[in-house]
């Protein structure tokens, strides 16, 4: 396993659309572990590919003591309810707001194996998704704070 540089706000990685991963081999695998390493050593909640320079539809992610791993993650359906609360992103330094997000969601999505996965999750899995999700589209938490908290 081996460590990934994170990329930051302003180089052009993070603003692009990610493509669907089709290969589910080693280099996934070691991809997904890399990614992992890399947000544990930072002390991330969640890390999408675009944030180490990867465009590929994946996010890891780990709430509640909870560990997921997810390969073309798609929110299917959303709550209305919403709630506000303050996140900030290993791609974001030092930068922190308070962003409204779904208070559920229910994601589709592949493990590492290609298997298919659905998951509804509300509260803080919820707002994780939708963050890593939002990266895998070219959208970064500060495009939709509504109050500025650092």
């Amino acid at each position: 396993m081996a460590l990934r540089n994170v990329v930051k706000i302003g180089e052009d990685t993070l603003r692009k659309k990610t493509k669907i991963v089709e290969k589910f081999d080693k280099n996934l695998w070691q991809l997904l572990d890399d990614m992992a390493d890399t947000m544990y050593k930072n002390a991330g909640m969640g890390l999408a590919a675009p944030q180490v320079g990867i465009l590929k539809k994946i996010v890891v992610m780990e709430v509640n003591g909870a560990f997921f791993e997810m390969i073309n993650p798609e929110i299917i359906s959303q709550s209305t309810e919403t709630n506000e609360d303050e996140e900030g992103c290993l791609s974001v330094p030092n930068r922190h707001g308070i962003v409204a997000r779904p208070n559920q969601v229910t994601v589709k999505f592949q493990d590492r194996f290609g298997y298919d996965m659905t998951i509804t999750g509300e509260h803080l899995f919820a707002r994780c998704v939708c963050h890593e999700v939002d990266h895998l589209n070219g959208i970064l938490f500060v495009d939709k704070i509504i109050k500025e908290t650092k």
